[in-house]
């Protein structure tokens, strides 16, 4: 287990990574938490006639792995999440692997906030979500 950083811990420059092949499982998992259940998500026929051939994940399920970094690693935890801003480049689909990764970009001492630029690459380094998000560390 990593040891827990503090605020003056964290450099400009810090970054982490999270990695994980999305599954059938977690696309149905996560239509059943959200609610979603689009058949752009969930129906392979409908799919099939799409622009993208075949089904994808939810774009927020993908986005939601920079919480997991965040949260688990960098600046971890006792950090609050305040905003995240994030578009979808590319799409995600089952079997791929993807990794988020955060950078920390700005800091600013005042409040403890940190600015940190997040994206998420598929296997074949193409990048699929890219955004920025502002968390505190008050600890």
């Amino acid at each position: 287990m990593q040891k827990e950083l503090t605020y003056e811990d964290i450099q400009i420059g810090d970054s982490a990574a999270f990695s994980k092949t999305i599954s059938e499982f977690d696309i149905y998992q996560f239509a059943g938490l959200t609610g979603d259940f689009n058949p752009m998500h969930i129906d392979e026929e409908f799919a099939k006639k799409t622009f993208f051939k075949e089904r994808i994940a939810h774009g927020l399920l993908t986005g939601s792995f920079i919480s997991t970094v965040l949260g688990m690693k960098l600046p971890g935890p006792n950090s609050i999440y305040l905003s995240q801003n994030f578009s979808f480049t590319a799409p995600v689909r089952m079997g791929d692997t993807i990794k988020a990764i955060v950078e920390v970009v700005e800091k600013r001492d005042d409040k403890k906030l940190i600015k940190l630029k997040t994206k998420i690459w598929n296997q074949l380094d193409e990048l699929v979500v890219d955004g920025e998000a502002l968390v505190m560390k008050k600890y």
